[in-house]
Order: C-alpha cells, then structure tokens, then sequence
C-alpha cells in the first residue's frame, strides 16, 4: 500500500537503501559472473552467449524465487543440528557444500590448464566433453549458493520488498550488459583466466569458512581482487608497449 501511494518517493531512506543495495547486488554478482564466464569458456564458440545469458536467467529467477520467501530464508539462519558443540544452520550447510564445490571446481579447471594436452577451453570447438546442458547444471547449483548470499544480504539492508527486488533487478540488468565483454576477455587472456579461477577458489574458502562460523570480511576479499586486477593490468600495458617497440 506504501508503494501505490507514492509516499516512498519521498523518503530519502528508501533511495538511500535502493542505491545502496543495488550497488551491493552487483558487488556480490561479480563472483558469479566469473563462474560464468569461465564455464561458459568451455562451450563451442556459438554456445557461449546462449549459456550466459541461461546463467543469468537462472540466477535473477534464483534470486526473485528466494525474496519471495523471506519467512523461509530467516528460517535458514536457525540452528538444526550440531556436531562437536558447534551449531550449524541449513545456510552453513548449503555455504560449506557450495564452497567444496567451488573449491573442486576451480581446482579441475586449473588443472586441465596446466596438465592437460587438450584444446583450449577458449577455442572455436569449445573443451572436450563440455555441453550446454552439464554447464547450465552446474552454473545453477552455484547460483542457488550465491544467490542465498545476495538475498540474505538484501533482506538485512532494506525493509520494502520492493526495493529489494528492484535492486536485485539492476544489479542483473548490469551483469548483463557486462557478461559478454567479460567472458571474452577472460577468454582471450590465459592469465586473466588464471587470475580468475585463483579468485574463485578463494571465495570456495571464504564459504566453507563461513559455514563453519568464521566470517571473513568481503572487504578484503574484493580488495585482494582488485589489487591482483591492478598488477595485471599493468602487466599487460608493459606487454603491449613491448609489441609496439617489437613491430
């Protein structure tokens, strides 16, 4: 009723709370968009935009799917059963599970990298053994555990489901718009990629140790990120000059 009488549109909290959570939103997408992005590397060329743009589907449906059940999400956060005199939720168990998960696969992604003599995951033909179906699985067990992350954080931040839903659809509107030009850079530069997969596998430890009751800041994990993000591309300008110089 609040929301059909326009008196929201002058509450400078309910904008202050939108802007700010929608800018949360596409903070907390980015380690989404990075699964994404590299699992989608591993499809045929003309497969990619149509397993990202699944992936994204997946996750905003994911998202709205959890907002409009925010008695059940509260109910995540209570205890169910301990081990050891520690209490676990279902939401430590769904965040160690999600985190084992990233860890398996970032570690698997690495390897056939570095080990293995197979076609690049970036190629025309896509990596061996990779399919539409097995990667839009994956990237929708993954979303439920992100997205649990992003919703929980929203239900904290504002008191209007409106506002949250409406933040969480900007920051997929952006993820969008940024989910092409991503995934073709990170495609075309091993080391990016590998800066990635290093970046995914810390948030796997971030989740499990999470799950396991020790929070870790996000500020620092984005942090590290950004610093790794800085060197990197100051290695590619060094590069660029050197080819310049060269030709």
């Amino acid at each position: 009723m609040e929301f059909l009488s326009f008196a929201w549109i002058a509450d400078p909290q309910v904008w202050l709370s939108l802007v700010t959570l929608s800018a949360l939103e596409i903070v907390l997408g980015i380690d989404n968009l990075v699964f994404i992005a590299i699992l989608t590397g591993r499809l045929p060329a003309h497969q990619r935009k149509l397993g990202r743009r699944v992936g994204l589907a997946l996750a905003l449906l994911t998202r709205l799917a959890l907002l409009a059940t925010l008695a059940w999400i509260v109910g995540l956060v209570e205890p169910v059963f301990s081990v050891a005199g520690r209490a676990f939720s279902w939401r430590d168990v769904i965040l160690v599970g999600g985190g084992l998960f990233l860890l398996y696969k970032g570690t698997m992604e690495i390897h056939a990298m570095v080990e293995h003599d197979e076609p690049e995951p970036h190629s025309p033909h896509g990596a061996a053994g990779a399919t539409l179906r097995g990667v839009v699985m994956q990237i929708a067990v993954i979303d439920i555990i992100f997205s649990l992350d992003s919703v929980i954080t929203a239900v904290g931040m504002a008191d209007h489901l409106w506002v949250m839903v409406t933040a969480v659809v900007l920051a997929m509107v952006v993820m969008i718009a940024a989910a092409d030009p991503l995934s073709e850079f990170v495609s075309r530069h091993p080391t990016v990629k590998m800066l990635a997969l290093a970046f995914l596998l810390l948030i796997g430890v971030v989740l499990v140790a999470d799950g396991f009751g020790v929070h870790v800041p996000k500020a620092y994990i984005y942090f590290a990120l950004a610093f790794s993000v800085a060197v990197e591309t100051l290695n590619h300008v060094v590069r660029r000059r050197r080819r310049t110089r060269a030709a």
